[in-house]
């Protein structure tokens, strides 16, 4: 019986070393072998990769866009000089209408005025030719009485009547433009409406009043057109 050696003993089969294969870059598919060009090209670090993007700068603030200005102080006063420069012109503007509007009313007014004084002069200018005439007739009424008192009957007191219905006309168209007669008796003298004739002691008057009157004034409001003709009291 033979007894082997067992630092002779025969050594197990000794494998040859594997080749070191290429390793797939970080983040690559699984079961995929990268090429050598892939593996010599840089690849990106999966940390910043994750990070999320920045917002995007809003319009109007630094960095949303880098030709935008903010206005300069100069552009600024321009501006604020441009609206006082308006509201300068708007106010002269203004001005200017509310002028115009107070010379019309002036005019408006003026014209009135004139138009009602046209009208009254030629009232009067109607008065003073009717005048004559209707003096006339106060003279023939004033007689007329004493024809149709002697009782004769022959027309007079038809024609008495027709005279008082004319002058009665007459004084009415008169009043319509605004001139009206006025008799002052027993009134105190006023030169400005009356015109003294005569003056004369007077018994049981006191004197400066109007004792008799003449002829009748005529005026139109406080514009007298005639004054009455009167005798005055001493």
């Amino acid at each position: 019986m033979s007894y082997s050696d067992p630092t002779k003993a025969p050594k197990p089969h000794q494998q040859a070393p594997e080749a070191e294969l290429p390793q797939a870059p970080p983040g690559a598919p699984e079961g995929h072998d990268a090429s050598p060009a892939q593996a010599d090209r840089p690849q990106p670090d999966p940390e910043v990769a994750a990070q999320p993007a920045a917002p995007a700068a809003p319009a109007g603030q630094p960095g949303a866009d880098s030709g935008a200005t903010q206005p300069s102080e100069a552009e600024v006063a321009a501006e604020l000089d441009a609206l006082v420069a308006k509201a300068g012109k708007a106010d002269e503007y203004l001005a200017l209408a509310q002028r115009t509007q107070a010379d019309f009313e002036n005019y408006r007014k003026r014209a009135t005025r004139e138009a009602k004084s046209a009208q009254e002069r030629g009232a009067v200018k109607l008065a003073l030719a009717l005048l004559p005439a209707i003096d006339n007739l106060d003279r023939a009424l004033a007689h007329a009485d004493e024809v149709v008192a002697d009782g004769a009957d022959n027309g007079a007191a038809s024609l008495v009547a027709g005279l008082k219905h004319v002058h009665a006309d007459v004084i009415a168209a008169l009043g319509n433009v605004g001139i009206e007669r006025y008799s002052p008796e027993g009134e105190p003298f006023d030169p400005q409406y009356h015109e003294a004739v005569a003056q004369q002691p007077v018994e049981g008057a006191q004197p400066g009043v109007v004792v008799e009157v003449y002829q009748r004034g005529y005026r139109v409001g406080e514009n007298v057109v005639r004054p009455a003709r009167v005798v005055v009291a001493a």
